[in-house]
């Protein structure tokens, strides 16, 4: 408690939600401003770090990686706080939008700890492997709309948890591989079969074939925007704000419909869209963006 009610205490000295969005000289301290106007900074204190914002950014989560002795590599023990992390905000009604980053300079994730791997059996390293892979299902699972923010870094296993998110935003020093064929193995925790749906077959063919790291800039087809280093939060901050401000059942729904409509044919998935539409057909929200319409103010949405 008393680490929270220093973060309370420093946040009213904090600028608003409408202050100007950071230059690149400022994004860093920027960035810690945001972390401390957290509202709740949640049980876990390992590796992984869950929180939400607080006031008018209400409804954002951001799950954080924080391993900077081994660059975020993924251990057994973040694996855990992954997937705790990941039941906490499945379990959360208020939680609209969920920033993935890193609070470890120049590292989104470095992939497996090899070092742990080295120590592992193969019955283990099968185990781990097929969680690993469970786990990022399950982020892309998630109800809610998911958003990397992806600076420097961002190798193996870290790549792939990246491409589990809904969107990614990068800093133009964001690198990007799949190494794995130069340890002999292929990608196991999503990579083979989501970055083809990304970029296509082909390319996707050749970057894991070779191994080979690549740009922000050569990686413009996987990332929905790349920007100066050091703004990759802000930026991704505003989509998420964005967001947050629409109707939440309306943003589940549209995630749900082009999530199952996209693994099947156009008949098929206009039904999806159809089932769907209905879903929200008949809320208090829909109602509530229209009267907010017609009254020329902004609605108030509850999820309901």
């Amino acid at each position: 408690m008393l680490g929270l009610r220093r973060i309370l205490a420093v946040s009213g000295h904090l600028s608003s939600r409408h202050a100007p969005v950071a230059t690149s000289s400022s994004a860093a301290s920027s960035h810690s401003a945001v972390f401390v106007r957290a509202l709740q900074i949640l049980a876990q204190q390992g590796p992984v770090r869950l929180q939400k914002l607080s006031a008018s950014d209400s409804g954002i989560v951001e799950l954080r990686l924080e391993r900077p002795e081994a660059k975020n590599a993924i251990g057994k023990e973040m694996l855990h706080g992954l997937r705790n992390a990941i039941e906490e905000v499945e379990a959360d009604a208020a939680a609209n939008v969920v920033l993935v980053s890193s609070s470890v300079p120049k590292v989104f994730c470095a992939g497996a700890d090899l070092k742990e791997r080295r120590l592992m059996g193969p019955n283990e390293v099968r185990d781990f492997v097929n969680s690993l892979r469970s786990t990022f299902s399950s982020i892309e699972a998630l109800s809610i709309p998911t958003i990397a923010v992806v600076e420097g870094a961002a190798f193996g296993g870290g790549l792939e948890l990246a491409l589990s998110c809904d969107l990614r935003v990068c800093g133009k020093d964001a690198k990007f591989s799949l190494p794995e064929t130069g340890l002999a193995i292929i990608p196991g925790a999503g990579g083979t079969q989501r970055l083809p749906r990304i970029i296509g077959r082909s390319r996707a063919k050749e970057l894991i074939f070779t191994g080979r790291r690549f740009d922000a800039v050569e990686a413009v087809t996987m990332v929905n925007y790349c920007v100066p280093t050091g703004e990759a939060y802000q930026k991704a901050l505003e989509i998420a704000r964005e967001i947050n401000q629409k109707g939440p059942l309306a943003i589940k729904t549209a995630k749900k419909a082009i999530n199952q409509g996209t693994e099947v044919d156009m008949t098929s998935a206009l039904a999806v869209e159809e089932e769907c539409y209905e879903q929200v057909l008949h809320t208090q929200d829909r109602l509530e963006g229209l009267a907010a319409f017609a009254e020329k103010r902004k609605p108030v949405y509850t999820g309901k």
